[in-house]
Protein backbone atom coordinates (compact mmCIF):
# COMPACT_ATOMS: atom_id res chain seq x y z
CA UNK A 1 0.00 0.00 0.00
CA UNK A 2 2.14 2.80 -1.26
CA UNK A 3 4.92 4.31 0.83
CA UNK A 4 7.17 1.90 2.76
CA UNK A 5 5.22 -1.07 1.43
CA UNK A 6 8.04 -3.63 1.34
CA UNK A 7 7.83 -4.69 4.99
CA UNK A 8 4.15 -5.56 4.80
CA UNK A 9 3.84 -7.09 1.35
CA UNK A 10 4.64 -10.65 2.43
CA UNK A 11 1.89 -10.52 5.04
CA UNK A 12 -0.56 -9.02 2.57
CA UNK A 13 0.13 -11.70 -0.02
CA UNK A 14 -0.47 -14.41 2.58
CA UNK A 15 -3.59 -12.69 3.83
CA UNK A 16 -5.30 -12.25 0.48
CA UNK A 17 -4.10 -15.45 -1.14
CA UNK A 18 -4.73 -17.89 1.71
CA UNK A 19 -7.90 -16.74 3.50
CA UNK A 20 -10.47 -19.50 3.14
CA UNK A 21 -12.85 -19.05 6.08
CA UNK A 22 -13.44 -15.31 6.35
CA UNK A 23 -16.65 -14.69 6.09
CA UNK A 24 -23.33 8.76 3.89
CA UNK A 25 -21.67 9.62 7.07
CA UNK A 26 -22.20 13.19 7.94
CA UNK A 27 -20.20 15.19 10.43
CA UNK A 28 -21.74 15.31 13.88
CA UNK A 29 -23.53 18.55 13.03
CA UNK A 30 -25.53 16.88 10.30
CA UNK A 31 -25.69 13.25 11.36
CA UNK A 32 -29.47 13.31 11.71
CA UNK A 33 -30.06 15.03 8.36
CA UNK A 34 -30.24 13.89 4.79
CA UNK A 35 -28.73 15.22 1.60
CA UNK A 36 -30.41 18.41 0.36
CA UNK A 37 -33.57 17.91 -1.68
CA UNK A 38 -33.66 19.19 -5.28
CA UNK A 39 -36.42 20.77 -7.36
CA UNK A 40 -35.84 22.25 -10.84
CA UNK A 41 -37.59 25.06 -12.68
CA UNK A 42 -36.64 26.61 -16.01
CA UNK A 43 -35.93 30.28 -15.36
CA UNK A 44 -34.80 31.52 -18.76
CA UNK A 45 -32.91 30.62 -21.87
CA UNK A 46 -29.92 28.58 -20.79
CA UNK A 47 -30.66 28.86 -17.06
CA UNK A 48 -32.45 26.77 -14.44
CA UNK A 49 -33.51 27.58 -10.88
CA UNK A 50 -32.57 24.92 -8.34
CA UNK A 51 -34.29 24.97 -4.95
CA UNK A 52 -34.80 22.64 -2.03
CA UNK A 53 -34.45 21.99 1.67
CA UNK A 54 -31.36 21.38 3.79
CA UNK A 55 -30.81 19.54 7.05
CA UNK A 56 -29.29 22.59 8.72
CA UNK A 57 -31.12 25.86 9.17
CA UNK A 58 -28.55 28.06 7.42
CA UNK A 59 -25.70 26.06 5.89
CA UNK A 60 -23.59 27.12 2.95
CA UNK A 61 -24.93 25.42 -0.18
CA UNK A 62 -22.44 24.66 -2.97
CA UNK A 63 -23.18 23.72 -6.57
CA UNK A 64 -20.80 21.77 -8.78
CA UNK A 65 -20.88 20.82 -12.46
CA UNK A 66 -19.44 17.53 -13.75
CA UNK A 67 -16.48 17.99 -16.08
CA UNK A 68 -14.11 15.54 -17.69
CA UNK A 69 -11.66 16.08 -14.86
CA UNK A 70 -14.23 15.91 -12.04
CA UNK A 71 -16.55 18.27 -10.17
CA UNK A 72 -16.08 22.04 -10.75
CA UNK A 73 -17.54 24.59 -8.32
CA UNK A 74 -20.01 26.94 -10.03
CA UNK A 75 -21.83 28.77 -7.22
CA UNK A 76 -22.33 29.07 -3.47
CA UNK A 77 -25.37 30.43 -1.63
CA UNK A 78 -26.58 30.41 1.97
CA UNK A 79 -29.75 28.55 3.01
CA UNK A 80 -32.30 30.37 5.17
CA UNK A 81 -34.62 28.46 7.50
CA UNK A 82 -33.68 25.16 5.83
CA UNK A 83 -34.44 26.46 2.30
CA UNK A 84 -32.17 27.45 -0.57
CA UNK A 85 -32.57 28.69 -4.14
CA UNK A 86 -30.05 29.46 -6.87
CA UNK A 87 -30.00 30.12 -10.61
CA UNK A 88 -27.50 28.08 -12.64
CA UNK A 89 -26.31 28.46 -16.21
CA UNK A 90 -26.80 25.34 -18.34
CA UNK A 91 -24.97 24.41 -21.54
CA UNK A 92 -26.92 22.99 -24.52
CA UNK A 93 -25.76 19.42 -23.87
CA UNK A 94 -26.82 17.30 -20.89
CA UNK A 95 -25.11 18.32 -17.70
CA UNK A 96 -24.69 16.55 -14.39
CA UNK A 97 -24.67 18.75 -11.28
CA UNK A 98 -24.15 18.21 -7.57
CA UNK A 99 -25.49 20.22 -4.64
CA UNK A 100 -23.77 19.96 -1.24
CA UNK A 101 -24.98 21.21 2.15
CA UNK A 102 -24.32 20.07 5.72
CA UNK A 103 -21.52 17.90 4.27
CA UNK A 104 -24.06 15.80 2.37
CA UNK A 105 -24.46 15.78 -1.42
CA UNK A 106 -27.07 14.98 -4.03
CA UNK A 107 -26.50 14.79 -7.78
CA UNK A 108 -29.00 15.82 -10.46
CA UNK A 109 -29.12 16.17 -14.22
CA UNK A 110 -30.28 19.14 -16.31
CA UNK A 111 -30.72 18.47 -20.02
CA UNK A 112 -30.00 21.42 -22.25
CA UNK A 113 -31.45 24.84 -21.67
CA UNK A 114 -34.86 23.37 -20.85
CA UNK A 115 -34.41 21.84 -17.44
CA UNK A 116 -35.90 18.38 -17.16
CA UNK A 117 -36.86 16.75 -13.91
CA UNK A 118 -33.95 15.32 -11.99
CA UNK A 119 -34.21 11.86 -10.55
CA UNK A 120 -33.70 13.33 -7.09
CA UNK A 121 -36.48 15.94 -7.41
CA UNK A 122 -39.73 15.36 -5.49
CA UNK A 123 -42.58 13.85 -7.48
CA UNK A 124 -44.52 17.08 -7.10
CA UNK A 125 -41.75 19.28 -8.51
CA UNK A 126 -42.87 21.53 -11.35
CA UNK A 127 -40.77 20.62 -14.40
CA UNK A 128 -41.44 20.53 -18.12
CA UNK A 129 -42.61 17.18 -19.46
CA UNK A 130 -39.52 15.51 -20.86
CA UNK A 131 -37.53 12.33 -20.62
CA UNK A 132 -36.35 12.04 -16.99
CA UNK A 133 -32.71 11.63 -16.18
CA UNK A 134 -31.58 8.09 -15.55
CA UNK A 135 -30.75 6.86 -12.06
CA UNK A 136 -29.88 3.54 -10.48
CA UNK A 137 -28.67 2.10 -7.18
CA UNK A 138 -25.79 4.61 -7.09
CA UNK A 139 -28.15 7.58 -7.57
CA UNK A 140 -28.19 9.79 -10.63
CA UNK A 141 -25.79 8.25 -13.11
CA UNK A 142 -22.62 10.32 -13.67
CA UNK A 143 -21.58 10.98 -17.25
CA UNK A 144 -18.56 9.65 -19.06
CA UNK A 145 -16.36 11.85 -21.23
CA UNK A 146 -18.34 10.78 -24.31
CA UNK A 147 -21.63 11.89 -22.73
CA UNK A 148 -22.97 8.41 -22.03
CA UNK A 149 -23.87 7.46 -18.46
CA UNK A 150 -22.08 5.13 -16.10
CA UNK A 151 -24.12 2.16 -14.79
CA UNK A 152 -24.00 1.18 -11.12
CA UNK A 153 -22.53 -2.24 -10.28
CA UNK A 154 -21.91 -1.86 -6.51
CA UNK A 155 -23.17 0.58 -3.89
CA UNK A 156 -23.11 0.84 -0.11
CA UNK A 157 -24.18 3.99 1.74
CA UNK A 158 -23.78 2.29 5.15
CA UNK A 159 -27.25 3.36 6.24
CA UNK A 160 -27.89 0.35 8.49
CA UNK A 161 -26.58 -0.56 11.92
CA UNK A 162 -24.37 -3.51 10.99
CA UNK A 163 -21.86 -4.31 8.27
CA UNK A 164 -23.46 -5.82 5.16
CA UNK A 165 -21.57 -9.09 4.96
CA UNK A 166 -22.92 -9.86 1.51
CA UNK A 167 -20.67 -6.99 0.37
CA UNK A 168 -17.82 -6.77 2.88
CA UNK A 169 -15.59 -9.13 4.82
CA UNK A 170 -13.46 -7.97 7.78
CA UNK A 171 -9.75 -8.75 7.59
CA UNK A 172 -8.41 -10.82 10.51
CA UNK A 173 -5.06 -12.31 9.44
CA UNK A 174 -3.11 -9.22 8.47
CA UNK A 175 -1.03 -6.79 10.54
CA UNK A 176 -0.03 -3.20 9.87
CA UNK A 177 2.76 -0.92 11.07
CA UNK A 178 6.35 -2.08 11.60
CA UNK A 179 8.26 -4.72 13.52
CA UNK A 180 8.59 -2.27 16.41
CA UNK A 181 4.91 -1.30 16.60
CA UNK A 182 2.18 -3.16 14.77
CA UNK A 183 -1.60 -3.45 14.87
CA UNK A 184 -3.60 -6.61 14.27
CA UNK A 185 -6.89 -6.45 12.40
CA UNK A 186 -9.95 -7.79 14.19
CA UNK A 187 -13.55 -8.57 13.35
CA UNK A 188 -14.90 -6.81 16.41
CA UNK A 189 -17.50 -4.00 16.83
CA UNK A 190 -14.88 -1.84 18.53
CA UNK A 191 -12.84 -1.94 15.31
CA UNK A 192 -15.44 -2.43 12.56
CA UNK A 193 -18.90 -0.92 12.92
CA UNK A 194 -21.68 0.86 11.03
CA UNK A 195 -23.59 3.77 12.59
CA UNK A 196 -25.09 7.14 11.67
CA UNK A 197 -24.73 6.38 7.97
CA UNK A 198 -21.04 5.50 8.11
CA UNK A 199 -18.63 2.62 8.12
CA UNK A 200 -16.25 3.13 11.04
CA UNK A 201 -12.81 1.50 11.01
CA UNK A 202 -11.15 2.21 14.35
CA UNK A 203 -7.56 1.87 15.52
CA UNK A 204 -7.27 1.30 19.28
CA UNK A 205 -4.39 1.36 21.75
CA UNK A 206 -5.02 -1.07 24.60
CA UNK A 207 -3.86 -0.70 28.19
CA UNK A 208 -2.01 -4.02 27.93
CA UNK A 209 -0.87 -6.23 25.01
CA UNK A 210 -3.41 -8.71 23.63
CA UNK A 211 -2.89 -11.76 21.38
CA UNK A 212 -2.77 -11.22 17.63
CA UNK A 213 -4.58 -13.43 15.11
CA UNK A 214 -1.30 -14.08 13.33
CA UNK A 215 0.69 -16.93 14.84
CA UNK A 216 3.91 -15.35 13.58
CA UNK A 217 3.38 -12.25 15.73
CA UNK A 218 3.21 -11.83 19.45
CA UNK A 219 0.74 -9.77 21.51
CA UNK A 220 0.37 -6.06 20.74
CA UNK A 221 -1.39 -3.07 22.26
CA UNK A 222 -2.67 -1.94 18.85
CA UNK A 223 -5.83 -3.32 17.19
CA UNK A 224 -7.58 -1.98 14.11
CA UNK A 225 -10.23 -2.52 11.43
CA UNK A 226 -10.12 -3.33 7.72
CA UNK A 227 -12.76 -4.61 5.29
CA UNK A 228 -12.65 -5.82 1.71
CA UNK A 229 -14.87 -7.31 -0.98
CA UNK A 230 -12.69 -10.45 -1.12
CA UNK A 231 -14.55 -13.20 -3.04
CA UNK A 232 -17.75 -11.11 -2.84
CA UNK A 233 -17.25 -8.44 -5.51
CA UNK A 234 -14.60 -7.60 -8.07
CA UNK A 235 -14.56 -5.73 -11.36
CA UNK A 236 -12.28 -5.05 -14.29
CA UNK A 237 -12.38 -1.41 -15.42
CA UNK A 238 -14.98 1.22 -14.51
CA UNK A 239 -15.42 4.04 -12.03
CA UNK A 240 -14.75 3.46 -8.30
CA UNK A 241 -15.47 6.13 -5.68
CA UNK A 242 -15.43 6.52 -1.89
CA UNK A 243 -16.07 9.49 0.39
CA UNK A 244 -13.85 9.31 3.46
CA UNK A 245 -13.02 11.28 6.59
CA UNK A 246 -10.01 10.46 8.74
CA UNK A 247 -8.87 11.63 12.17
CA UNK A 248 -7.76 15.25 12.35
CA UNK A 249 -4.19 15.42 13.63
CA UNK A 250 -0.73 16.59 12.64
CA UNK A 251 0.98 13.95 14.78
CA UNK A 252 2.42 10.92 12.98
CA UNK A 253 1.15 7.39 13.56
CA UNK A 254 -2.00 7.07 11.42
CA UNK A 255 -2.29 5.66 7.89
CA UNK A 256 -5.55 5.19 5.95
CA UNK A 257 -6.15 3.65 2.53
CA UNK A 258 -8.82 3.16 -0.14
CA UNK A 259 -7.15 0.63 -2.40
CA UNK A 260 -7.65 -2.34 -4.72
CA UNK A 261 -6.04 -5.75 -5.08
CA UNK A 262 -6.26 -8.36 -7.86
CA UNK A 263 -9.02 -10.95 -7.41
CA UNK A 264 -7.08 -14.17 -6.79
CA UNK A 265 -9.89 -16.25 -8.31
CA UNK A 266 -8.88 -14.98 -11.74
CA UNK A 267 -5.12 -15.36 -11.61
CA UNK A 268 -2.07 -15.32 -9.37
CA UNK A 269 -1.76 -12.14 -7.29
CA UNK A 270 1.24 -13.14 -5.20
CA UNK A 271 4.13 -11.88 -7.35
CA UNK A 272 3.84 -8.32 -6.06
CA UNK A 273 4.33 -5.70 -7.42
CA UNK A 274 4.29 -6.96 -11.00
CA UNK A 275 0.87 -8.56 -10.49
CA UNK A 276 -0.53 -5.15 -9.58
CA UNK A 277 -2.15 -3.01 -6.89
CA UNK A 278 -4.18 0.19 -7.23
CA UNK A 279 -3.99 2.58 -4.28
CA UNK A 280 -6.62 5.19 -5.04
CA UNK A 281 -5.79 7.11 -1.88
CA UNK A 282 -3.36 6.68 0.98
CA UNK A 283 -3.24 9.28 3.72
CA UNK A 284 -0.59 9.62 6.42
CA UNK A 285 -0.97 11.80 9.49
CA UNK A 286 2.68 12.86 9.28
CA UNK A 287 1.67 14.62 6.02
CA UNK A 288 -1.78 15.96 7.03
CA UNK A 289 -2.68 17.69 3.74
CA UNK A 290 -1.65 14.97 1.26
CA UNK A 291 -3.48 12.09 -0.42
CA UNK A 292 -1.05 9.78 -2.21
CA UNK A 293 -2.20 7.58 -5.10
CA UNK A 294 0.11 4.71 -5.98
CA UNK A 295 -0.09 2.25 -8.89
CA UNK A 296 2.06 -0.78 -8.16
CA UNK A 297 3.25 -2.73 -11.20
CA UNK A 298 6.50 -3.27 -13.12
CA UNK A 299 7.26 0.48 -12.87
CA UNK A 300 8.02 -0.05 -9.17
CA UNK A 301 11.50 -1.15 -10.27
CA UNK A 302 12.16 2.57 -10.76
CA UNK A 303 10.82 3.51 -7.32
CA UNK A 304 8.40 6.36 -6.84
CA UNK A 305 8.03 8.02 -10.25
CA UNK A 306 5.95 11.15 -9.91
CA UNK A 307 3.31 11.45 -12.59
CA UNK A 308 3.68 7.80 -13.60
CA UNK A 309 2.98 5.53 -10.63
CA UNK A 310 2.41 8.06 -7.86
CA UNK A 311 1.90 11.75 -7.01
CA UNK A 312 2.61 13.99 -4.02
CA UNK A 313 0.65 17.12 -4.97
CA UNK A 314 -2.90 15.83 -4.31
CA UNK A 315 -4.53 17.83 -1.52
CA UNK A 316 -6.84 16.21 1.05
CA UNK A 317 -7.04 17.90 4.44
CA UNK A 318 -7.24 15.54 7.41
CA UNK A 319 -10.38 15.64 9.52
CA UNK A 320 -12.50 16.71 6.53
CA UNK A 321 -14.62 14.77 4.06
CA UNK A 322 -12.75 13.99 0.85
CA UNK A 323 -13.96 12.14 -2.24
CA UNK A 324 -11.57 9.81 -4.03
CA UNK A 325 -12.38 8.56 -7.54
CA UNK A 326 -10.75 6.10 -9.92
CA UNK A 327 -11.68 5.93 -13.61
CA UNK A 328 -10.07 2.87 -15.19
CA UNK A 329 -9.99 1.62 -18.78
CA UNK A 330 -7.72 -0.82 -20.62
CA UNK A 331 -5.37 1.99 -21.63
CA UNK A 332 -5.85 4.71 -19.02
CA UNK A 333 -6.10 5.06 -15.25
CA UNK A 334 -7.13 8.45 -13.84
CA UNK A 335 -7.37 9.19 -10.12
CA UNK A 336 -9.22 12.25 -8.80
CA UNK A 337 -9.26 13.86 -5.34
CA UNK A 338 -12.34 16.01 -4.73
CA UNK A 339 -12.91 16.20 -8.49
CA UNK A 340 -9.37 17.35 -9.29
CA UNK A 341 -7.15 15.17 -11.45
CA UNK A 342 -4.43 13.68 -9.27
CA UNK A 343 -2.68 11.04 -11.38
CA UNK A 344 -2.95 9.80 -14.97
CA UNK A 345 -1.30 6.58 -16.14
CA UNK A 346 -1.51 5.42 -19.77
CA UNK A 347 0.85 2.43 -19.54
CA UNK A 348 -1.85 -0.16 -20.32
CA UNK A 349 0.23 -2.55 -18.22
CA UNK A 350 -0.89 -6.19 -17.96
CA UNK A 351 -1.16 -5.76 -14.18
CA UNK A 352 -4.25 -3.63 -14.76
CA UNK A 353 -5.99 -5.93 -17.25
CA UNK A 354 -7.92 -8.04 -14.74
CA UNK A 355 -10.50 -7.93 -11.96
CA UNK A 356 -9.74 -6.21 -8.66
CA UNK A 357 -11.40 -6.25 -5.22
CA UNK A 358 -11.91 -3.17 -3.00
CA UNK A 359 -10.14 -2.63 0.34
CA UNK A 360 -10.70 -0.02 3.06
CA UNK A 361 -8.06 0.19 5.78
CA UNK A 362 -7.37 2.09 8.98
CA UNK A 363 -3.71 1.34 9.62
CA UNK A 364 -1.02 2.06 12.13
CA UNK A 365 1.75 4.04 10.47
CA UNK A 366 5.34 2.94 9.98
CA UNK A 367 8.48 5.08 9.84
CA UNK A 368 8.54 8.00 9.17
CA UNK A 369 4.85 7.87 10.11
CA UNK A 370 5.36 5.69 13.20
CA UNK A 371 3.23 6.43 16.30
CA UNK A 372 4.48 8.87 18.92
CA UNK A 373 3.38 9.86 22.40
CA UNK A 374 0.70 12.27 21.18
CA UNK A 375 -0.73 10.12 18.36
CA UNK A 376 -4.50 10.28 18.98
CA UNK A 377 -6.20 7.02 19.97
CA UNK A 378 -8.77 5.83 19.20
CA UNK A 379 -8.49 6.93 15.56
CA UNK A 380 -11.33 6.25 13.12
CA UNK A 381 -11.55 6.23 9.35
CA UNK A 382 -15.18 6.99 8.45
CA UNK A 383 -16.57 5.99 5.06
CA UNK A 384 -19.71 7.78 3.86
CA UNK A 385 -20.21 5.61 0.79
CA UNK A 386 -18.54 3.34 -1.74
CA UNK A 387 -19.91 3.26 -5.29
CA UNK A 388 -18.79 1.46 -8.42
CA UNK A 389 -19.96 1.94 -12.00
CA UNK A 390 -19.20 0.34 -15.33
Amino acid sequence: MGLHRARGVALMVVALASVVSLGNVSPATASSGAAPSVSLRQSGSGTVTVSGRTAGAAPRVSFYRATRSGWALVKRVRAHHHRYSARLAVAPSARSFKVTADSRSRTFVVRGATATAAATAPATAAAPASKPSQSDACGVRPLKADGSAWSCTFADDFNGTTLDRTKWIPQTIFATGSADAYACYRDDPSNVSVSNGALNLTLLKLAAPAPCGLSSLGPTVYQSGMVSTWHLFSQQYGRFEARIKNTATTSPGLHEAFWMWPDDRYGDASNWPTTGEIDVSETYSVWPTVSQPFLHYSADSGGQQLGLNTAWDCTAQRGQWNTYTLEWTAQRITIFVNGKTCLVNTSGDAAFQKRYIIDLTQSLGGAPDAPVADTPFPATMQVDYVRVWK
